[in-house]
């Protein structure tokens, strides 16, 4: 069984795309399932990987991915955020079974001295963390709140400790239900950024996206359920490359338009190695940020208010 060789222009950590890829090159595959539903402008798509051989072919885990696409959320509709925030919430729910009566660990993946990877220790100071104070405030809300923690664990450049190795050892210690991470994720098309979310059950091998693997944070490696929430922040220099000039030829000289191989030629190692992301990426990434949190913060703790949530936020 050989896997599917993924080149640069092709990086990306969607699912949804991946499969896209997978069958415009070989068609429908067995073991590969997908649907699509649009809700007020909002598109869901549910990749299911049910197979081995898909899961060689489309360089995902079998497992289930749920990818919410609106290109509105780029523009900050308050109404739209809050929308999208209650779907996130509600396949939160669905996918990890909560709430949980015992410990939740949320695990915000990423550098936080480089804004474009910061998307999970933002998450995470924005989380209701209640592990350790239910004992200690009011019976009417303490007796409401279930128990969540929460980490930023870094990258390997600053700690000089495998993000994995770190979380292995948390998980040891505090022995929770099950592991939330959230990680800012690469995507094939620049249309994508900061307005698709993904969630999958399969957990996350951090960095695969931008050719940077790191050790994988999954049921296997934990010993307990990991669900992964991403957003792309960022696009290769390559994939862009290859759509300008495929759009270029497609246009002006159809006859000769080049294949994905020939491309190849035209672009020089910079590029195939360059990450690219939005000029208002600070302003991206703290909207984005506050929706994740908000749909963690619902779907974790189902019986607070909103208002309770923003008195005990601030």
């Amino acid at each position: 069984m050989m896997a599917m060789h993924w080149s640069n222009w092709d990086r990306t950590d969607l699912a949804v795309e991946r499969a896209a890829i997978v069958r415009e090159r070989t068609g429908e595959i067995p073991g590969l399932e997908s649907s699509q539903e649009q809700i007020n402008g909002i598109t869901i798509t549910r990749v299911q990987v049910t197979h081995a051989y898909a899961a060689s072919r489309v360089g995902k885990p079998p497992g289930r991915y749920f990818t919410l696409e609106c290109p509105e959320l780029k523009y900050r509709n308050r109404t739209l955020l809050k929308n999208v925030a209650q779907i996130i919430a509600e396949e939160l729910t669905a996918l990890a079974g909560l709430p949980r009566q015992n410990d939740i660990l949320v695990v915000g993946l990423g550098n936080w001295q480089a804004t474009p990877d910061a998307l999970g220790p933002r998450v995470v100071s924005q989380l209701m963390v209640t592990r350790h104070i239910r004992e200690y405030i009011s019976q009417d809300l303490g007796g409401r709140l279930y128990p969540v923690a929460a980490i930023s664990p870094g990258v390997l450049g600053i700690t000089g400790m495998e993000t994995a190795d770190i979380v292995r050892g948390i998980v040891q210690q505090i022995k929770p239900e099950l592991v939330i991470t959230v990680d800012a994720l690469a995507a094939r098309s620049p249309s994508r950024l900061f307005s698709t979310i993904q969630i999958a059950d399969t957990g996350i091998q951090p960095g695969s996206g931008v050719g940077n693997n790191r050790p994988g944070l999954n049921t296997e490696s934990l010993g307990v359920p990991v669900i992964a929430i991403g957003v792309p922040t960022v696009v290769s220099g390559a994939s862009i490359a290859v759509d300008v000039l495929q759009d270029y030829f497609s246009r002006f000289n159809p006859h000769a338009r080049p294949t994905i191989d020939s491309v190849h030629d035209f672009l020089s190692q910079d590029l195939l190695e360059l990450m690219v992301t939005h000029k208002d990426v600070d302003m991206q990434i703290m909207e984005i940020s506050k929706l994740l949190a908000s749909a963690i913060n619902k779907a974790t703790q189902p019986a607070i208010t909103e208002e309770e949530m923003l008195d005990y936020l601030q």
